[in-house]
């Protein structure tokens, strides 16, 4: 039975990624075929010497990505440096703890020596995520490639992320308007199986938490002590997800049945009754997260794409040409 759900997973991938092979908006999975046909293996390389080093990259990198599409789309504009005359996303409150910007530049160093001017470095952050997801021991997916750098980032704009204190109502309604359905907002909450969070992003949970409680009363009453142990080391202080903080798994979900979400937003989802049963789904069936976040993710990676005079390829990722 488990071999035969394997194989409808594999054939059902194989449909989704040809149907994404002879484009859709403008990208195609052969993009570079003809113009840098080593620039999946370059980037695919250097993520995988990156995480050799340091496996908590992964989670790093899959972050970025989704942080670059939140805001203005898959354009890369999370890289951009500030200047003295505009302050990026990058220097935003939300993005300081965000890390791995090294390995984008080293990809794009290495593509700009075999083919200078032709990958974007939209393209490198979504395929450096896809290749993080598998090798933290995640699914591996195709992605279409085509995206263009957008010409502009500002700090204003990350308001629009995610935060850390939304109740499963409130990141319906934010993913909802990116085009997202509940289920598959579910299922890019499940990039938590990977990294941590700062005690500054769940210590409202542990003290003066409403005018009711105290302590946040969906934390089991044990994994308070180990979150407020984890902050006694001060607001910079990190908290693993799950138990297997570096492996891509289906943990993240089973942590919040057992109410062991790390923050608010994470608990929220086995809390509320229209999220309830799809994170206890992913808890019982691995297979079943693996596709729909493979699935979320290609959605997530076509948001708001910048296509021809409506983007550039950046020479530098950190400023526009």
């Amino acid at each position: 039975m488990a071999s035969l759900n394997l194989f409808l997973v594999i054939m059902l991938m194989d449909t989704i990624v040809s149907g994404w092979r002879f484009g859709v908006d403008g990208l195609s999975m052969d993009y570079y075929i003809m113009t840098c046909p080593f620039a999946d293996g370059i980037v695919r390389n250097t993520v995988n010497m990156a995480l050799q080093s340091d496996p908590t990259l992964a989670a790093a990198l899959i972050r970025m990505h989704f942080h670059d599409c939140f805001i203005q789309g898959c354009d890369a504009s999370i890289l951009i440096d500030s200047t003295k005359d505009n302050t990026a996303e990058k220097d935003s409150p939300a993005n300081l703890s965000l890390r791995g910007y090294e390995i984008i530049d080293d990809a794009k160093e290495q593509l700009e020596g075999q083919c200078p001017g032709v990958v974007s470095c939209a393209d490198i952050v979504a395929m450096a995520a896809t290749h993080a997801v598998f090798f933290a021991g995640g699914p591996y997916y195709d992605i279409p490639k085509g995206r263009k750098d957008g010409r502009r980032s500002k700090i204003e704009e990350t308001i629009n992320l995610p935060a850390p204190f939304l109740n499963s109502s409130e990141l319906i309604k934010m993913f909802g308007q990116h085009g997202f359905s509940a289920q598959e907002m579910v299922a890019l909450s499940g990039a938590h199986t990977l990294g941590v969070a700062r005690c500054s992003s769940f210590k409202q949970r542990l003290s003066n938490f409403d005018s009711t409680h105290d302590v946040d009363p969906t934390i089991d009453t044990q994994f308070v002590k180990t979150l407020s142990k984890t902050c006694s080391a001060g607001d910079k202080s990190e908290q693993p997800f799950d138990t297997t903080r570096n492996t891509f798994d289906n943990d993240y979900y089973n942590q919040l049945q057992r109410k062991a979400g790390v923050l608010f937003s994470d608990q929220t989802l086995s809390v509320s009754p229209r999220t309830k049963p799809i994170v206890n789904g992913y808890a019982f069936n691995q297979a079943m997260f693996f596709l729909d976040f493979q699935q979320a993710m290609l959605k997530m990676g076509l948001l708001d794409v910048k296509e021809g005079s409506n983007g550039e390829v950046r020479a530098n990722c950190r400023k526009i040409n």
